[in-house]
């Protein structure tokens, strides 16, 4: 559409705007021997349209019907071949935001499906996405349909890089397997992300046995950047050359994404298909049992006591002093881990993982380096994930983490490829594929203070589907904060008995300290009766001895149903525990 009309417009608003040019460009690819057009519809959503549920309607009912009527124009006119054209409903990905409602996407997406179910649509193509979650609720419906409309086809496209990894860091083949499994697709297969020998690479290694129908849909090349464009170049003959290996190997359905003009589909249309193989696609895969041969989690071997986990935060700068000296002061006191922010509220400190090596190496402590989506792809974070395993890091926290302050995103942006339960998805795909003999634990935070407790309720379910083995809270001061913990860990022996709640503790230690906590920190909740506690001109010792108090008076109050406790001292007083364990 940009190539041949210009840009500055989403191309799906021509489905209202323009629909000649729509049906023009749906002409051209029939004309060039394409027998399988595709709805102008793939980025039609409410995040590029707007809220309107009915405009985002109208786009989609208007993308389909000019889709058949560009199919029936060609039919009626053509008096030289009988070809069937086909229409495919196109489905493309939500774009990801931090902290999006994932009911409310999968909602979206049901909308969608509904629309183009309801404007005539047989076949619906789910394309380029990286995972399925969001996609299930659809998918489901769709499957109860074919119950009593067996016309109509359902079929799942993935997004990959040169390796087969998607954008969650998950590798197609493990997905693909899923929609085998439940049985929820007619077909499966790839598109865009890569060019044509990538993705016959890849297909290539996966085993397609339960999926009727395998698609390839590769880009023309790798693009260049131009004036934040992707250039494509003409490479037709080499394109159709590698379709035609990709083939031979057993796709049924052939086509391409980015950067594939008409001049491609001709190309494709000219191959001979009569040496076509049926179903090569067996794959690689490796069937042989990867046994886990040991446990590194920080509590393994310690079901005597509660666990005791610190956190220390790495330095704004490179001056590490205050850091290590905490740290090694934490080896008298018994603690089992130390936990290491990374950059909270935005804001610039040293790694986390590099800084969490340092303190274990020095001190012989476990470390769990929180490790956060912000400002990382999926390869930066398998990047860093990768390096700390090397370097004998087994325990980590995902979170989404926080994003950019406010008054610093004109120098710089938030980067979320995915929250906390993706970035344990791709934890759990390299435990499964590279870290099977000493796999990492990981885990998630709990923010117990959610307003709808169900929407909270619903995050940990999912992350421990996603295989989170323990939870950190934020630190608690009330009665009522303890009875919402209490609440969350019947839940979590609901799920799984064997997942750890640490429950956090903060000793405030003075008035301007807990004044402080309870106005300018999100997700703490101090009462009133806790500040009340606490004096203007109390001296250090005094103040810290009331922090003291309350920390120790929510431990009696949680023993019986915490694993264990998450400490977060402020001014790094780690001297503080003395008192609070003894």
């Amino acid at each position: 559409f940009a190539s041949k009309y210009g840009t500055g417009a989403l191309p799906e608003c021509a489905n209202i705007t323009d629909p000649s040019k729509v049906i023009d460009i749906h002409s051209d690819y029939i004309k060039a021997g394409a027998n399988l057009i595709r709805t102008n519809t793939f980025a039609c959503n409410i995040l590029n349209l707007g809220p309107d549920m009915k405009k985002l309607g109208d786009h989609i009912s208007a993308g389909c019907r000019l889709a058949f009527m560009a199919a029936s124009l060609y039919s009626d006119a053509s008096d030289t071949d009988n070809r069937q054209i086909f229409v495919a409903g196109d489905v493309g990905p939500i774009p990801f935001i931090p902290g999006q409602d994932d009911e409310k996407i999968s909602e979206e997406y049901f909308f969608m499906v509904q629309t183009m179910y309801n404007s005539g649509i047989k076949i619906f193509l789910f394309e380029t996405f990286a995972g399925i979650d969001n996609i299930l609720k659809s998918l489901n419906w769709l499957k109860e349909k074919k119950e009593n409309e067996p016309d109509l086809f359902v079929w799942v496209q993935l997004c990959s890089n040169q390796h087969g990894y998607t954008n969650e860091g998950i590798h197609v083949r493990n997905i693909i397997k899923e929609l085998s499994a439940k049985k929820l697709v007619d077909a499966a297969g790839l598109n865009c992300g890569i060019g044509p020998a990538s993705m016959r690479n890849i297909l290539d290694e996966i085993d397609f046995t339960g999926i009727k129908y395998v698609s390839a849909f590769p880009n023309a090349s790798f693009p260049q950047g131009m004036l934040s464009r992707p250039i494509f170049s003409g490479n037709e003959k080499y394109f159709a050359s590698k379709m035609e290996e990709i083939l031979s190997l057993g796709a049924d359905i052939v086509g391409g994404c980015c950067g594939t003009s008409p001049e491609y589909t001709s190309k494709i249309a000219e191959l001979d298909l009569s040496t076509k193989k049926s179903h090569a696609f067996k794959g690689e895969a490796d069937l042989s049992i990867k046994v886990r041969e040991k446990d590194s989690s920080f509590w393994e071997g310690k079901t005597s006591k509660k666990l005791i986990a610190v956190e220390l935060a790495p330095p704004f700068g490179a001056d590490d002093k205050k850091l290590m000296d905490s740290a090694n002061a934490l080896t008298k006191y018994n603690v089992d881990a130390i936990t290491l922010p990374d950059s909270p509220s935005g804001r610039t400190r040293a790694d986390s993982i590099l800084a969490g090596l340092k303190v274990t190496t020095e001190t012989g402590i476990a470390t769990i380096p929180h490790i956060c989506c912000r400002d990382r792809n999926v390869i930066s974070l398998r990047s860093g994930l990768l390096g700390a395993y090397m370097n004998g890091i087994r325990n980590v926290l995902a979170i989404t983490g926080d994003p950019v302050p406010t008054l610093m995103r004109q120098e710089a942006r938030s980067v979320f490829n995915f929250d906390s339960v993706g970035l344990m998805k791709v934890i759990a795909e390299l435990n499964r594929e590279e870290f099977y003999k000493d796999p990492i634990t990981y885990g998630g935070a709990l923010s117990y203070n959610r307003p709808n407790t169900n929407v909270e309720l619903s995050r940990m379910i999912k992350k421990i589907e996603a295989g989170a083995s323990f939870f950190l809270t934020q630190p608690v001061f009330s009665d009522e904060d303890i009875e919402k913990l209490s609440f969350f860990k019947d839940k979590m022996k609901e799920v799984n008995s064997d997942i750890k709640l640490f429950c956090g503790l903060m000793p405030l230690v003075s008035y301007k300290n807990a004044l402080f906590i309870q106005n300018e920190m999100s997700g703490i909740n101090v009462p009133d009766e806790v500040i009340a506690r606490y004096k203007p001109d109390m001296s250090r010792e005094e103040g810290e001895m009331v922090g003291v108090s309350v920390v120790r008076d929510v431990i009696a109050k949680t023993k019986e149903f915490s694993d264990g406790y998450y400490f977060s001292i402020p001014f790094n007083r780690v001297y503080l525990l003395d008192k609070i364990l003894d």
